[in-house]
């Protein structure tokens, strides 16, 4: 241990000016519900799911496929569209609106947030920024996607990237930092039998 002082100062962290969108009570009913339902759904009963989350105010298109140990921290502040898939333990930390557009897929592990801290703020400031994903993307397993994120449509972001700022369109990206890499070749089925 060294006797550095620290740079923050956590008995000023106040997040009291946070707008969770529900109140508390609501708050931890979801939390609950999402607790003891999800878990406890088997794979085909994905329509359960889908409609416990549009109970709770989640906006979810037709076709949509959640797997029972995803996470919703705000339902309210997600909008999934048609056909898209969620994964496996996968976490949409939505203290901000997530938006994830038509056919997309977001695969196992991968961790949507749309929280931080400042950095600079003694008191470690709450911030949040908004994240969205946009049509026909794939987010490959135990991918991270930080606040204030778009990724373009058609995008893929390879297995295991951290992705802290926006993604183009039509590109398949990596690492960590994420970066795009090389085009993605849309497949034409008319020309294979």
């Amino acid at each position: 241990m060294t006797n550095d002082q620290p740079f923050v100062d956590l008995r000023k962290y106040d997040q009291s000016w946070f707008d969770r969108g529900r109140p508390s009570w609501y708050v931890l009913l979801w939390w609950f519900v999402q607790a003891i339902a999800f878990p406890l759904t088997p794979q085909p009963l994905n329509i359960l799911r889908c409609a416990l989350l549009r109970l709770f105010g989640a906006s979810i298109g037709k076709g949509v496929l959640i797997r029972p140990t995803a996470r919703f921290t705000y339902p309210w502040k997600v909008t999934i569209d048609n056909y898209s898939w969620i994964g496996d333990n996968v976490v949409l930390y939505s203290l901000d609106q997530i938006h994830i557009g038509e056919h997309c897929v977001i695969s196992q592990k991968s961790y949507l947030c749309t929280g931080s801290h400042d950095l600079q703020d003694p008191a470690f400031g709450l911030k949040t920024a908004s994240i969205t994903i946009d049509n026909g993307v794939w987010v490959a397993a135990d991918c991270f996607v930080g606040p204030g994120v778009q990724i373009g449509a058609n995008a893929v972001i390879g297995a295991r990237s951290s992705v802290f700022t926006n993604m183009p369109s039509g590109q398949v990206c990596w690492g960590s930092p994420c970066r795009p890499k090389t085009v993605r070749i849309k497949f034409d089925s008319s020309t294979n039998p």
